[in-house]
Parts: structure tokens; sequence; C-alpha cells
């Protein structure tokens, strides 16, 4: 027999960014407030990936992901940059504002700041000659203001926000949600959320399950008759070569969106995620082991390389509307050939060979992940792989060096985005009082925007609280 559910004010799914600077701000505001915030992970300093390079070398599949959740979200152990900006990451500018956007965005750097964010740096587009070279080169740089934590400092800003919160809020990690129901009424609402036997209510719910969460997330909202539309795939490569290629960019702007529009297809490859003097790691989302980079603000931690990635966008519509899973097809295909990530030189790419150990030890980049080396046009189609060359070829004109036979490509990465859900202004469902947020939202793609988004909601559920007294 199912106990009574256990009541709350509010209840939190997820606790990634979007559900903590919720959480934050309900008890800034609202110190009375009864709140919990349920995340399928473990707690911060128990999140630990068994991957030593040493005697584990490769994914062991663990349930649940410690890189993926946990609190803190994906983002936990990302090299944590957090850009203020509405040209990417995400359209939350499209609900609340352009101004809104950014503001949000602000107070959540001002918030990072107050838990230790303080000793990095602000770094910004504006005034840049590097925007006149890309020009000159065919190339877009984006403008945008980065607060770059760094890895380590992302870990610091996150233990403080936690220590902060745990009086104030009731955490139960461990604990992956089920279902979610709408008990209320129209004057009442009211949603139950199941976790095995248990199961808690709240007058308002605000779901953050991130990324990681797209198939559950898709369930919910088909159970809940919530509509959605296909979301976009990003699909590419993480490059990586000496740090001096790229330092005279890096050191002014630390992070350099730039998007390319190839001459062969018009489609747009752009940067993402650069990390100067980084490595490069791998993550497991669902089973499927895809790359991604890391960079740490200690300079003891610091490498020889640069790393970053090239991506193209694919949407799809008629008849077929499942971007997620033809990336995930393609991200098989990569594990299937290489028992995980696959490693290429630039050279044998272009030499339509591929690349083996020796080649690769023979070669001036050293890799800081251990990958199979193999050959990438095995894996991406060719239209991707076209468009990525070309990039390569065109970041060459202003960071000289890019295409060295040398470079170094892993593969494949692949940024899933959840379906868009459809959602009001403030981020509400059709369901009152039932709010969706982060990039389980489909609407957000980044740290800022992610923590932005659960501020607003925050602040909106205050305004139907003071309404209804």
């Amino acid at each position: 027999m199912e106990a009574m559910p256990k009541k709350y004010d509010v209840v939190i799914i997820g606790a990634g960014p979007g559900g903590i600077f919720s959480a934050y701000e309900l008890t800034k505001l609202a110190p009375e407030l009864s709140v919990a915030v349920f995340e399928a992970g473990h707690v911060l300093w128990d999140r630990k990936c068994p991957i030593d390079g040493k005697r584990v070398t490769s994914c062991v599949h663990c349930s649940p992901c410690a890189i993926m959740n946990g609190f803190g979200g994906a983002g936990a152990f990302s090299d944590g940059k957090y850009n203020i900006t509405n040209a990417f990451g995400g359209t939350l500018y499209e609900y609340v504002g352009q101004e809104e956007a950014l503001s949000l965005m602000r107070y959540v750097d001002e918030i990072n700041c107050a838990h230790g964010g303080d000793v990095t740096k602000m770094y910004s587009t504006a005034g840049t000659t590097f925007k006149k070279r890309c020009m000159q080169n065919g190339l877009t740089l984006l403008d945008a203001s980065v607060r770059h934590l760094g890895t380590d400092i992302n870990f610091i800003v996150l233990e403080k926000l936690y220590d902060e919160l745990k009086g104030a809020v009731d955490f139960y990690f461990d604990t992956p949600i089920d279902d979610v129901e709408a008990v209320g009424t129209e004057g009442d609402p009211a949603f139950r959320i199941h976790s095995g036997e248990a199961a808690y209510t709240g007058r308002f719910c605000i779901i953050s399950a991130g990324r990681s969460g797209s198939k559950w997330m898709e369930g919910v909202c088909k159970h809940l008759d919530v509509p959605t539309k296909s979301n976009r795939v990003d699909i590419g490569v993480r490059v990586e070569l000496p740090s001096v290629i790229f330092d005279d960019i890096t050191d002014e702007l630390y992070e350099s969106k730039i998007v390319y529009r190839t001459a062969k297809f018009e489609d747009n490859v752009r940067t993402f995620c650069m990390n100067p003097h980084g490595i490069v790691v791998s993550e497991n989302t669902g089973g499927i082991v895809t790359v991604n980079g890391h960079s740490f603000e200690d300079e003891a931690r610091k490498t020889e390389n640069t790393n970053f990635a090239l991506l193209v966008s694919k949407h799809f519509s008629e008849p077929f509307k499942d971007s997620n899973g033809y990336g995930e097809s393609i991200a098989r295909l990569s594990n299937m050939l290489g028992g995980g990530v696959i490693v290429q030189r630039f050279g044998d790419l272009v030499r339509g060979r591929r690349s083996t150990e020796s080649r690769i030890a023979e070669g001036t980049v050293r890799p800081t992940l251990a990958a199979t080396p193999g050959d990438l046009s095995l894996v991406l189609p060719k239209r991707i792989l076209d468009g990525i060359m070309e990039m390569i070829y065109a970041l060459d004109k202003i960071a000289q060096g890019t295409a060295n036979d040398d470079t170094l490509l892993y593969g494949v990465e692949v940024k899933f985005y959840n379906m868009q859900v459809e959602l009001s202004k403030d981020l509400e469902t059709r369901h009152k009082g039932l709010f969706i947020i982060g990039d389980g939202s489909g609407v957000t793609h980044s740290l800022s925007h992610a923590s932005a988004s659960g501020v607003h909601v925050a602040r909106y559920i205050m305004k139907e609280l003071a309404q209804s007294t």
C-alpha cells in the first residue's frame, strides 16, 4: 500500500542549474515556503567517474552516470562557462524578452561570484579586433560576455550553493522520479510525483530534467498531454591542437563562438565549448559514449593543448522528426567501430586513411584522452564531414596551424536537445502550476540560460502566491 504523499509548496525535479537556481531564488524570496528537490544522481561529493586512465580507461556504464547526473547536473564537471548573451545558448529571450533574459543571466553571475566565482575573469567580445579578422575570412564571431569558472572553481561554487540551500530545502538524492500527475483542480492546482513506492505532492511543480532526461521528459509530456515539437541535434567532432595556435584568441576572449557557412552545402558549422589548455573527456548519455572537453583555472592542471568542438546542426521535419534518434545512431556507430571515442589525425582524414597508434604517437600533438585510433569517415555522414573539413581550413586562415596534419579530431561529439515543449512566456505548461525549465524544456542550451530560467520561474511563482493571498 502506498504511503500518504508528503506535501510541499514547490517540488522541483532535477538538481541541475535550473533546479538549483529555482530553489535558491524561492528560499531568498520566501524562506517560509516548503521546497523539495528530487535528483536521480548523487550528492556533489559522491559524484565520481571510475575512469582513471590507468585501471579503468573506458566507460563502464554506471547507473546513474556520475558525470551526467547529480547535484549540479551535467554541467558540474564542465569547464563552467557562463555566457551572458542572447546570440547563443538558448531562446529564453523569446519568452521573457531580450533585456530581461540578459538581466537574469547577470543576476546568476552575481550569485556565482558571491559563492566563490569572484576570483575568475569576465571576458567580452566588445571592442575586439578579432571580429574583423573573422569577417575578412568568411567567419562570424558571435557577441558575448563570458565568465569562465573552470571545472575546479565551478565545483567550489556548487559546494557553497549546496551548503547554503541544504538547511532551507529538502534534497532527495538517488531518487529518480517515475511519473508526474496533475491531481488538483482548476482553481486549486497540485501535482503528485512518484519515486518507487514513495509519493510527494506540491502546489507547484518545476521540472528541470536536463538533456540526460530527454526520454523521460518525452514520456511525461505524452502522459500529461503537453504539446511538443522536434528540436535539432548537433553532430561533429572535438578538435585538439597545440594551445599556442589559438593563444592570441583565447587570451583575449577565452571562448570564441565562430560560425562558418559552408560553400558546398551552405550549412552552418560552429565552434563550441572552447577549452584553452584543457583536456578532452568522454561522457556517457544513456549508454552512448560521446566526447566533450574540460578546462581548469588552476595553473597546475593546465595542459599544452586547446580543444573545441566543431558542430553541424540538423533539424528534421516531415516525414522524419526524430533528431535525437539520428544523432544517437551516429554515436552508436562510433561506439561500435571504436569501442567508445575514435581519434584521427586531420592529415590522415584528408588522405582517406585511418589513423593508427604509431601515426598518432609520431605526431606533434599529444592526446589528452585515450581514444581508439580510427577513421571518422566511416562514422560521420559525408555532408557533415565535408562541412567540418571546410571549417578547419577556414579557421586556419585566422589561426594558422589549425589545419596541420597532426591536429587531432575526436568523434563523435553529439549535443542532444530535448524536444521543444509548448510553454507560456513564463515557461508554464497548459497545466497551471507546472513549469518546465532548463535544457529539458528545449528552450535553453547552456548553464547561464538554464540558471536564468530557474530564477524567472521562481519569481513568477512568488507573484502567483502574492495574488492568491
